[in-house]
């Protein structure tokens, strides 16, 4: 039995919850499935995970400067409360009750091919780790309730196989105005914030108006080139942080560097990590769309790749930007009012808010440009706000604090299975 769960653990955290070797797998299967040469399965597979790990890299820069910069915020400006990170709430879960979350994520994944090949629901989900964390929620919510393990893992996997084809199909509409093709879904459980940003934009602005077509005066036209708008646009958030923080606060982060090098370094570390993201993002992107050639011809047809959320950053790199700086405002906005209403308090945490405010800010840019980017961004930015605040004391309950998830799919499907849940179990 020991063996039997260690080989599922394998299989779930080295492999399934690795999305450069998952994506690498599918991509190697479509291109067999097609009959290719082996030294163009061999080519193909290998640029499909390159091209993911070098995602992995500029996301990994990405997420070391903004985890700076929380630091710093949280520093200057003395605010305490609960950080949203699915990554913590996941570590914690997995801490309590690792085995159960490793098998609903497998049985999730299997459901998902099952889902997909026998309902209209052709998505299949690619991002490995969100549904590591999804596993983890819908664990955390049927712990809550006192299910048995056994019912946890089978109705667990059902759920996350059904939301892995379901969630981003229901984006989808807004993610081909995103891409102008119908060839690939969005893979980031966000996906009900997401579809809400770009019906929002469709309300409030005009999509001939995109962020990417602003004309800016003089000097201000350095903006049109995004690896240096977003270089110069994160150089001033970071300075405004470090002030606010001290030099002792910055110089306990910086390892030596002078405490207002720091902040410009910072900038430019982020800068330099998204357009790492972007460059993996392109690497890997042709080869997977060939391979699900094959996949959809052979075992699932018209079957669509559901992609982690970087994939369309390169779509409307200026709307990433302001996307992130508008769902930021949001959060800020949100912990105000819930500090002053006495209520639990939810930090904005930087990371997650850069990745869901700035693709929140793209699919308003496609319907609404410039003004469903920041309107359709700014919305989303409240609901990853006020969803963790929400959801958090079921989690508490069964010793989970400190953290919650910001995703609104995850928070959905979490306050459905607890409350569905007690009508039957009386929790």
């Amino acid at each position: 039995m020991e063996l039997i769960q260690t080989i599922f653990e394998v299989v779930a955290f080295d492999v399934l919850a690795n999305a450069a070797v998952l994506v690498g797998l599918i991509a190697m299967v479509g291109l067999m499935l097609q009959h290719e040469k082996p030294h163009k399965i061999l080519t193909g597979t290998l640029k499909t995970i390159i091209g993911f790990l070098v995602f992995n890299i500029g996301t990994a820069a990405v997420a070391s400067s903004l985890t700076s910069f929380q630091t710093l915020f949280q520093a200057g400006f003395g605010i305490e409360g609960i950080l949203p990170l699915a990554e913590a709430m996941t570590a914690l879960a997995q801490e309590k009750f690792g085995a159960i979350v490793s098998l609903v994520m497998l049985i999730g994944f299997v459901s998902n091919l099952i889902v997909a090949r026998i309902t209209p629901f052709k998505s299949i989900f690619l991002t490995g780790q969100h549904n590591l964390y999804f596993a983890a929620l819908i664990s955390i919510m049927f712990k809550a309730l006192g299910v048995p393990d056994v019912v946890i893992i089978i109705f667990g996997g059902i759920i996350l196989g059904f939301c892995a084809a379901i969630f981003p199909a229901i984006a989808q509409p807004y993610m081909d105005k995103v891409t102008g093709s119908n060839e690939i879904a969005i893979g980031h459980y966000v996906t009900l914030g997401y579809a809400l940003a770009g019906w929002i934009g469709s309300k409030v602005g005009n999509p001939e108006e995109s962020t990417e077509d602003i004309t800016l005066p003089g000097w201000l036209s350095i903006f049109k080139d995004y690896v240096i708008g977003v270089a110069v646009t994160m150089i001033v958030i970071y300075y405004v942080a470090c002030i606010a923080a001290g030099q002792g606060a910055v110089e306990a982060l910086s390892n030596g560097q002078n405490w207002l090098v720091f902040p410009l370094f910072e900038g430019l570390k982020f800068a330099g990590g998204l357009y790492v993201v972007i460059t993996g993002v392109r690497l890997f992107l042709g080869e997977i769309e060939g391979a699900f050639v094959g996949i959809s011809e052979k075992l699932i047809p018209n079957a669509k790749p559901a992609l982690d959320c970087p994939v369309i950053f390169g779509f409307a790199p200026t709307a990433t930007v302001i996307g992130f700086i508008a769902a930021y405002i949001g959060g800020l906005l949100s912990m105000a009012v819930m500090s002053a209403l006495g209520a639990l308090v939810v930090i904005p945490v930087a990371v997650p808010y850069f990745f869901i405010g700035a693709t929140a800010g793209v699919f308003g840019n496609a319907t609404g440009g410039w003004k469903g980017c920041v309107v359709g961004a700014f919305v989303v930015g409240i609901l990853i706000a006020v969803g963790p605040a929400l959801i958090y004391s079921v989690m508490a309950n069964i010793g989970l604090t400190g953290t919650a998830f910001p995703e609104t799919d995850f928070n959905f499907i979490g306050l459905l299975i607890w409350y569905i849940g007690r009508l039957f179990v009386g929790a």
